[in-house]
């Protein structure tokens, strides 16, 4: 091990223990915010084409294979957006990222309300699915690596529950702003938040573990005592001394040599399949990719299903999956308060298993009134919503920060694998006129989630990330 490669490690070491110390404060409370104001909004833009899709059927006259490609275009930018998004995120810096993101989505709002065709429509989604598709992964990184260990599963779930958040309150201006004004006028509000770009880049310092990792010390540095001198002020008190300094400093946690470690220094994609990154890769990328296949082939499909199959009245079919939403906000807030105390792995194989549960029953029962379906699949949220929020959390947490990004990122890019496949897939079976067939496809999915989670999943609660990740 060379001087320079000690002395980096040494570094990083410094910043990680200088964040152990911050006791929370008003300064974590307005990143948080400012940057969670990001990402609300970012949800609030992903959810609205399923409260327009009724209209842009009738306007535009689409078929079933049309709006299943209409629905699914902005999820195949959002995969793309994912995995550069991560690599430019670790390159270039976390806030940057952030956001360029923002600006690009805002944008992309008000040129989806000026289309005049299905054609249009789609080109214009794809690059506002880049963008929200980007900017989702990068927020969970900066977030985790600003957060010490103590208690950072509430914290950061605190945080996360403004994306479910985004997409309830999208649901219910959509379910007012539609019936009444159109779907035009949805997406011209949406664009208003793209001022934020401005206010990240002027408030949000970047990440020093970032700085660190890429070698610019001093400015590391410099940021870490701003931080320190804001939450100081704040609480108004001294902060304890820097003392408890990482066991695994130099980049282990068991006290190996960082060079005997396979792992240590691998970076980018070739580091995400390396040594014990890749079974972490394999079992994360699973899961996003089975928590939001059930997420997203219910919810695009809810408000169609419940007009077309029910003959329920648009605005009727709109409320009825927004209680659907809402009962997933609820399942979001339960996990955030008990990821600590229970663990990352153990909430993520109930909520599967729990959602799986709620979707068999439903399909058992034979789906046969709206009623019905409202309360199972509301149920079934309240479970498959707690255990995609956790993997907001649990990913940052199992990469290092030279590619922690990317990593969070490449789960990204399979949570879009589902989001795209779920309503594929859902709209194939539910094209032979019968839902519980539905149901039973998306409950086999939910319980594939909770096998992997049980099979393959490690704990990382209350441990530093450092040493989770070397």
């Amino acid at each position: 091990m060379t001087i320079d490669a000690s002395a980096d490690r040494a570094v990083r070491a410094a910043v990680a223990a200088r964040f152990e110390r911050l006791p929370m404060s008003r300064w974590h409370v307005t990143v948080r915010l400012i940057v969670g104001a990001v990402t609300f909004f970012e949800a609030f833009d992903q959810l609205l084409i399923a409260y327009a899709m009724p209209q842009l059927r009738q306007e535009w006259h689409l078929t079933d294979s049309a709006s299943t490609w209409l629905l699914t275009v902005g999820s195949v930018g959002m995969l793309i957006g994912a995995v550069l998004s991560g690599r430019l995120a670790d390159r270039i810096g976390r806030v940057k990222v952030i956001a360029l993101c923002v600006a690009v989505s805002s944008v992309a709002n008000l040129a989806l309300a000026a289309t005049q065709s299905s054609g249009s429509f789609m080109a214009v989604r794809f690059v506002q699915g880049l963008a929200i598709g980007g900017e989702v992964p990068v927020a969970a990184t900066f977030i985790a690596e600003i957060t010490r260990s103590h208690r950072r599963g509430r914290f950061v779930l605190l945080y996360e529950l403004v994306f479910p958040a985004g997409l309830t309150v999208g649901a219910l201006v959509a379910a007012w702003v539609v019936p009444l004004l159109g779907w035009r006028w949805m997406y011209v509000l949406a664009a208003v938040p793209g001022v934020l770009c401005v206010l990240v880049q002027r408030a949000v310092p970047e990440s020093p573990r970032w700085l660190a990792e890429h070698g610019r010390v001093q400015e590391a540095a410099d940021v870490m005592t701003r931080i320190e001198t804001e939450v100081q002020r704040a609480t108004g008190r001294p902060l304890p001394p820097v003392t408890d300094l990482p066991a695994d400093a130099a980049g282990t946690a068991s006290g190996a040599a960082p060079d005997a470690v396979p792992e240590a220094g691998a970076s980018g994609l070739r580091g995400l399949f390396t040594g014990r990154y890749r079974r972490r890769t394999l079992v994360i990328g699973a899961l996003w990719f089975t928590g939001y296949f059930v997420n997203y082939g219910i919810t695009s499909w809810l408000p169609t299903i419940y007009q077309n199959r029910y003959g329920l009245s648009l605005s009727d079919a709109l409320l009825y999956s927004t209680v659907t939403a809402c009962a997933g906000l609820a399942g979001c807030l339960a996990a955030a308060l008990t990821v600590d105390s229970a663990g990352r792995r153990r909430v993520i194989t109930v909520c599967l298993s729990g959602a799986a549960v709620m979707l068999f029953v439903l399909a058992y029962l034979g789906a046969r009134t709206p009623a019905q379906v409202l309360v199972w699949t509301s149920l079934a949220a309240v479970f498959f919503f707690g255990s995609n929020i956790c993997l907001y959390l649990y990913t940052p947490e199992l990469f290092p920060t030279r590619m922690r990004a990317l990593g969070s990122s490449m789960g990204g890019a399979m949570n879009r694998l589902g989001v795209i496949l779920g309503p594929v897939v859902v709209g194939m079976v539910y094209a032979g006129g019968h839902v519980s067939p539905v149901f039973v496809v998306l409950g086999a999915v939910a319980l594939a989630g909770a096998a992997v989670a049980v099979l393959g999943a490690e704990e990382t609660a209350g441990r530093r990330l450092e040493e989770v990740s070397p």
